[in-house]
């Protein structure tokens, strides 16, 4: 029981629209674990609300959301028009799982959506951590619009992971003083294996030099950029972890064809979903962080780091800001592949001829890693957000 003059932790709801659990929802794993009263609300079946019950977090899946799979971030009225009574079911299951939180808590653009409208009927506080930066190469005028209105009404907070996140956010409408930057953190512990043991136990290439791409399969991820890079230079071998989580196995089958036109079916190696990503990084010469528009943040940027592996990152989006403008991995031209293939060879010809300031360069990233994005910064901060969240409905 809570002492005299002590504040009891704030009940949250957490919402969540996909079961998949993707980067968004590896963050979600690590903030829920700061409030010890959280519930979940999440729109689909899937490994999320199974691991959240296991972690043992009170977790709803509604009943009918996963009929709103097929709306996406670029669908037109004609596509949303159709679902209104899905989407007015499920803003009353959301309602109903709200009721004895003192804050709800969404962790995606369309869990946010619905969120917003439900917490407003209701006269509920609302965070929203933004995992997306609102830019026009990934979401129509409307839905920016839309998106940045509806937190201006209703948002008491809108987490981003970096400042290109919160200024995509405020060029879009947002209003600045809602914004609170919190880089994401990351927890993962080295594998105590060598190189040449994690290598032969999953199953890689023993020898040669791999560069590995961890992301899901998705056109805006690059993985075609890396399958060029790889036709360029024929001592390289690519291993590619992840799977098209969102409809977007069109992409896939297109990374498939150019395989084999490229006539890479010995040197790329798509390995699917995988849970065992640092492992793998640490088996890798390099990761490739190759995406072509902007990104909110990386979670694969810190991840490599903490595996102490070198680093090729797309100068798009938070990279710069994670990579410190390059100081501790190397950024190339986006959605350029002429780019990539420079920075390949000129990453290994360092690993052959002056390996020990390779291994300086790595030893600070993980040190950053190690300190600027930690879970305990990440959590410590968005507590403070929801606390703030919870005293704005107290007043």
């Amino acid at each position: 029981m809570a002492g005299v003059g002590s504040v009891s932790p704030p009940k949250v709801l957490f919402v969540s629209h996909s079961g998949a659990v993707s980067g968004a929802e590896r963050v979600l794993l690590d903030v829920i674990e700061a409030f010890p009263q959280a519930r979940a609300f999440v729109f689909e079946p899937g490994d999320l609300p199974a691991r959240l019950t296991a972690a043992g977090v009170e977790t709803t899946v509604s009943k009918g959301g996963a009929t709103l799979s097929g709306a996406r971030r670029d669908s037109s009225l004609r596509v949303i028009l159709p679902l209104a009574s899905a989407l007015f079911g499920l803003t009353r299951e959301l309602m109903a799982a709200m009721k004895d939180c003192d804050v709800v808590y969404a962790n995606s653009q369309k869990a946010f959506t619905l969120a917003a409208l439900a917490c407003l009927l209701k006269r509920k506080p609302l965070v929203w951590h933004l995992h997306d930066i609102l830019s026009p190469a990934h979401f129509g005028t409307l839905q920016r619009q839309l998106q940045t209105r509806l937190a201006n009404l209703a948002a008491c907070c809108v987490i981003v992971p970096s400042d290109a996140a919160a200024q995509a956010f405020i060029a879009a409408g947002g209003t600045a003083k809602r914004v609170a930057v919190v880089p994401n953190g990351v927890s993962r512990e080295p594998d105590p294996r060598s190189k040449a043991d994690l290598r032969r136990d999953m199953g890689l290439p023993e020898a040669g030099f791999l560069a590995g791409v961890f992301s899901r399969i998705s056109p805006w991820k690059g993985q075609d950029i890396v399958l060029q890079a790889l036709a360029g230079n024929p001592d390289i071998t690519g291993v590619f972890a992840g799977s098209a989580l969102f409809g977007e196995e069109a992409y896939a089958s297109r990374l498939q064809r150019l395989v084999r036109e490229f006539g890479l079916e010995n040197r790329a190696i798509f390995l699917g979903q995988r849970s065992d990503i640092l492992p793998l990084m640490q088996a890798m010469d390099v990761v490739i962080h190759p995406s072509t528009e902007p990104e909110p943040f990386g979670l694969t940027l810190v991840e490599a780091m903490l595996a102490g592996t070198p680093l090729l990152a797309s100068d798009a989006g938070a990279s710069a800001e994670i990579l410190d403008n390059g100081r501790y991995g190397t950024l190339f031209a986006p959605a350029n592949p002429a780019a990539l293939i420079t920075a390949l060879t000129d990453l290994a010809r360092m690993a052959a001829e002056r390996p020990d300031d390779l291994a300086e360069i790595t030893a600070a990233a993980r040190e950053r890693a190690l300190t600027v994005y930690s879970v305990a910064r990440m959590n410590d901060a968005i507590a403070g957000s929801v606390a703030s969240a919870t005293r704005q409905r107290l007043a």
